[in-house]
């Protein structure tokens, strides 16, 4: 199927939305997205962007807003969480690569790839509630929130793991809970200090992720710790910090400035969908598709979340 000239509907303005809409924009397609928010933005997070997403970028002309607003990494740094005692360091410049690994404030990563998709005239229609997708005639049928229709020939879910569009291709799933609980904070970082490399310090049943964001003005950190249920009705709450500090006591001395610093955090229960079996459906003239979260959704161990979608 030629993409020049096709009329492409994705949900969700995240980071696979987005991407795919400028991959298609660059391609011809007159492409719009509906975003269910009331504007486009991503929560105070860091993201790493790994080889195969930064080539990905790059193939998008958007190589130089990368480096621009991104730090490229040196290292992968593994510490014994106790005192901090180096275990092993991957050196991530050790080969002259054409791709490299980079750090990245999520809010930047969305706003290049928004901007990049707007710059080719792709359509981005905000506040757009969509309660259900019909897939039973010849065309994908996009129910709105207010009950109006929406007729596409092509429809793209990226849409995350609560995708409407996975929903009305394979039915209900339920998430199940991994044992495994998770914290997000941002603190001041160390400025010109703050080096390149990944950090993860290792303990028992928990660690912890720390890297550099904005030329080292933030320091994004990631905590995880296995815990046998998860209570609360929301998947993402706020938490006190002193909870993350309370579960991390044992580590070093690091690890206790970072949390020192720390004034807000967002904790959450680590959940999945299992890997769609199908990510996609050809109707007589049309056809949909997932692809992201919505078809193969991650837990953020390997940073691949991002460079996959």
């Amino acid at each position: 199927m030629a993409i020049k000239g096709q009329v492409i509907t994705i949900l969700g303005a995240g980071i696979a939305g987005l991407t795919l809409a400028r991959a298609l924009a660059l391609r011809g397609a007159e492409v719009t997205v509906l975003e269910q928010a009331p504007h486009i933005a991503e929560v105070g997070a860091g993201i790493q962007i790994a080889p195969n997403g930064a080539a990905v970028l790059k193939a998008l002309d958007l190589g130089g807003a990368l480096a621009a607003h991104g730090m490229q990494a040196r290292a992968v740094r593994l510490l014994d969480g106790r005192n901090g005692t180096g275990v092993v360091t991957m050196d991530l410049q050790r080969r002259d690569l054409d791709r490299n690994y980079h750090f990245m404030h999520r809010a930047d990563l969305i706003d290049l790839l928004a901007r990049g998709a707007h710059d080719l005239g792709v359509r981005i229609i905000l506040n757009a509630q969509v309660a259900s997708v019909d897939l039973t005639g010849d065309l994908p049928v996009l129910i709105m929130g207010d009950a109006s229709l929406r007729v596409t020939p092509l429809l793209i879910g990226a849409d995350g793991v609560h995708s409407c569009l996975r929903s009305a291709i394979l039915g209900p799933s339920a998430p199940f809970f991994t044992g495994q609980v998770a914290w997000r904070a941002l603190i001041a970082g160390e400025g010109a200090n703050a080096g390149y490399d990944v950090e993860v310090h290792m303990g028992a049943g928990r660690h912890l992720v720390s890297y550099p964001l904005r030329g080292g003005q933030l320091r994004n950190i990631v905590a995880v710790q296995e815990r046998a249920n998860w209570t609360a009705e929301s998947w993402s709450q706020q938490s006190d910090p002193e909870t993350l500090r309370a579960a991390f006591a044992r580590f070093g001395p690091k690890v206790q400035d970072y949390l020192s610093r720390v004034e807000q955090v967002a904790e959450w229960g680590l959940f999945r969908h299992p890997i769609a079996p199908e990510w996609g459906r050809i109707l007589p003239k049309g056809a949909v598709f997932i692809l992201g979260d919505a078809a193969h959704p991650t837990l953020p161990f390997l940073a691949q979340g991002a460079s996959m979608g």
